[in-house]
């Protein structure tokens, strides 16, 4: 059976693999590069621009306690060449990895028919086919929108900029305001609405009063046009580099001519990754569901087993999200408020313990039922927290309860605090 993958980022990647491993003549076809957003523009440029911005706080920290005397200065240059370099390397693996499974990689831009795939006028026969294709920055309708950058163009800046202002009020811009305010640029998040408002109360206030300190944060605050040297609201222009964080687009015009979408644009797909076509799969962020690199692994995977007749269903119940800043910020379910709450400072441990001081190593909180143990809700921020969650993820879908964790044996020293949080809870079963 012919299978063919549109999109060779985290969904369709994961996908070609898997159907060539369940032994289907597989085709992965990529207009661009290997890896896709996460790796070429989004998750891993992120990861590069934040090990440089901890390294500054921390020097910055160490310098006010007089433990070092040294100021660093940025090459932002260099720094974005760097990344540029590491991504190259990573998707030279990639690429490796998922040629060794017998997926057949072709290179080029895709027109879509009805039982084929046409690629700079050679045409590809397909008996299933998996539509990954992404998405797309969404650039919103205000004056002068041509004048701003988004993340794919945050590594062309040739230096630091001396002020920038977001726009956007989700985890992208607060990522990039917490990258570039540690690199000493003036920041300002400008949000439509309420900022973060998809995480707990308490875990935002952190955010904004530890993590985002020097960031001045503007809620309900409308842009009515930008400018090069900056913005016009109802009240103010705003001078500085303009970064639009708003959201993103499903790249879906390839196919939108055969399967059903959505008002966003996105894919319409069931819980099978299939469309309203009996031959068409998608998966990732084409569908507009949860924008995230595993969430698009699993689809893929979903998808992949489903065209080649393996019976599979996504689960989206307790995924991990993430906002990678000074500390990492994770949080499951974090607008799930049933039951009793509680919260405690984090622990201090590797990343942490020079914060004790100032009191900012952190904080994590949990909804649980206390009578039944079931967690609700986890949220948690310190050094540890992204790896911390994955595995809380793991456990909340398996049914674990507050009293499994009487036994737990953590690896010390760690910042972990989610598993003295259990603890506690379990004392009221």
């Amino acid at each position: 059976m012919n299978v063919i993958v549109i999109g060779g980022g985290s969904a369709g990647r994961t996908a070609s693999m898997e159907a060539a491993e369940l032994d289907e003549n597989v085709t992965l076809i990529e207009m661009d590069k290997i890896g896709g957003k996460c790796l070429n523009t989004g998750c891993m440029v992120v990861c590069g621009l934040n090990d440089v911005a901890r390294f500054l706080k921390n020097n910055q920290k160490f310098n006010e306690m007089g433990i070092v005397s040294t100021k660093p200065e940025i090459n932002f240059e260099k720094l974005a060449d760097g990344i540029k370099q590491t991504t190259g390397k990573i998707r030279g693996v990639l690429t490796s990895e998922t040629k060794k499974t017998g997926v057949n990689i072709v290179e080029g831009n895709a027109k879509v028919g009805d039982g084929f795939v046409s690629v700079d006028g050679r045409d590809h026969p397909y008996d299933k086919l998996i539509v990954a294709t992404g998405s797309h920055a969404f650039i919103p309708e205000i004056k002068g929108s041509e004048y701003a950058k988004t993340y794919k163009d945050v590594l062309d800046y040739k230096q630091v900029p001396e002020k920038m202002i977001i726009i956007g009020s989700g985890v992208i811009a607060t990522e990039f305001a917490g990258i570039f305010s540690a690199m000493g640029t003036e920041v300002q998040i400008l949000s439509r609405s309420s900022f973060l408002k998809q995480i707990d109360t308490d875990i935002k206030t952190y955010i904004v009063n530890k993590l985002l300190k020097n960031v001045k944060i503007h809620e309900n605050q409308n842009v009515t046009e930008i400018h090069p040297d900056g913005v016009s609201t109802n009240t103010e222009h705003i001078k500085g580099e303009v970064l639009l964080a708003t959201g993103m687009t499903p790249n879906s015009e390839l196919v939108k001519d055969l399967v059903n979408t959505g008002k966003r644009g996105e894919i319409l797909v069931n819980k099978r990754m299939e469309t309203s076509h009996e031959n068409i799969y998608a998966a990732g962020d084409v569908v507009g569901g949860i924008g995230t690199t595993p969430v698009a692994r699993m689809e893929g995977i979903v998808a992949a087993r489903n065209a080649c007749g393996i019976s599979a269903e996504v689960d989206y119940s307790f995924i991990p999200s993430s906002i990678s800043l000074y500390y990492d910020v994770t949080f499951i379910n974090s607008n799930n408020q049933e039951g009793v709450h509680g919260h405690i400072p984090g622990s201090a441990g590797p990343g942490a313990f020079w914060n004790v001081l100032n009191r900012e190593t952190g904080i994590t909180k949990a909804f649980v039922d206390v009578e039944s143990g079931d967690i609700k809700a986890v949220s948690s921020i310190s050094p540890s927290a992204r790896t911390v969650m994955a595995y809380m993820s793991k456990f909340m879908r398996d049914g674990y309860k507050t009293h499994d964790f009487d036994n737990f044996v953590e690896a010390h020293p760690s910042t972990d605090s989610v598993y003295k949080l259990m603890r506690f809870f379990s004392k009221f079963g």
